[in-house]
């Protein structure tokens, strides 16, 4: 790991931290947005480039020699990425901000601000934007055993498991004005720094999903609560890196296990791991139904499957 630094002589108080996995245009965008306007609160941008083989770290350093920038020989995933960037920050407040972002002038500073002049409040997140201009309704309640069983399966179709998937995703809420919630938009999420150390930052254990979901699990077991600020706007291009992942199925399905383990215990893994299953079976009839007249590609895609099953097993 290599971070070159400038000299800083205003005292920070904001640190952000942007993680670049091969989204080279993407996060000089986000770059630009950054550094497109003068903030009223200090800041600092710290860009952790995760082994990137598009070019993004040179290009970074050649646009903006003012980044503190942290090059990884390799992808260290999302959770740890992250986390490198916040064990350097200097800010009093520190904001993990996804590559695929642009931040809409004076976005930053209001959640500065909440924070600020809210103490009891250990989180803020701004509402997200399609580049249509369209909200996006990011923002999801805590996943319970409801909502492992019907989330993207058979079950969540028809009631009663269509009622668990819509308060899973807040389908009550308009996203349209400030609300506390249990998991905001993880592109875009502000903390204390020292309330962030205190906690340790992202689970790295939760490499590439749902650490977002437990360090907020753990913000309010704690007491704290988090506010999502619908006046405060970021500019999302959505799952960008993650589109780039080959493994991320598989890696969803073994960290949210690894979440249920940890806040659910053994019932928990024991009831994911039902769940799984059960999707596996429907994902087999799938396949023979769509494939009834093309056995060959019916044994190819089940032939997938199976693959994809047993790399679930897998460390």
């Amino acid at each position: 790991m290599t971070e070159s630094a400038p000299g800083c002589a205003e005292a920070v108080v904001l640190s952000v931290v942007v993680l670049s996995w091969n989204t080279q245009a993407l996060t000089l965008a986000c770059l630009r947005a950054l550094f497109g306007e003068t903030p009223r609160h200090a800041r600092e941008v710290i860009v952790v480039d995760n082994g990137s083989h598009d070019g993004s770290a040179d290009a970074i350093a050649a646009a903006f020699p003012q980044v503190r920038l942290v090059r990884n020989p390799d992808n260290r995933l999302y959770a740890a990425g992250n986390n490198q960037g916040a064990a350097v920050a200097r800010g009093t407040y520190v904001c993990t901000l996804n590559s695929d972002t642009e931040v809409q002038p004076g976005a930053l500073d209001q959640l500065v601000d909440w924070l600020v002049e809210h103490p009891d409040y250990g989180a803020v997140a701004p509402r997200l934007r399609d580049p249509d201009g369209s909200v996006q309704r990011a923002c999801m309640r805590f996943p319970t055993y409801g909502s492992a069983l019907c989330y993207d399966s058979w079950w969540g179709t028809f009631w009663p498991g269509r009622r668990v998937v819509a308060r899973y995703e807040m389908h009550d809420f308009d996203h349209l004005h400030d609300l506390d919630v249990d998991q905001p938009p993880g592109a875009c999420c502000m903390l204390r720094t020292d309330e962030w150390r205190a906690l340790g930052g992202f689970d790295e254990t939760l490499s590439l999903f749902f650490n977002d979901v437990d360090l907020c699990k753990r913000l309010r077991r704690s007491g704290r609560r988090i506010r999502y600020l619908a006046s405060a706007v970021v500019l999302h291009h959505r799952g960008a890196s993650t589109r780039n992942f080959a493994r991320m199925l598989v890696l969803w399905h073994k960290n949210r296990l690894a979440y249920y383990r940890k806040h659910h215990g053994g019932l928990g893994v024991a009831w994911v791991r039902l769940c799984v299953r059960l999707r596996i079976w429907e994902e087999w009839l799938r396949i023979g139904r769509r494939n009834r007249h093309d056995p060959a590609r019916r044994r190819a895609e089940r032939a997938h499957l199976r693959q994809s099953v047993q790399s679930l097993s897998e460390p």
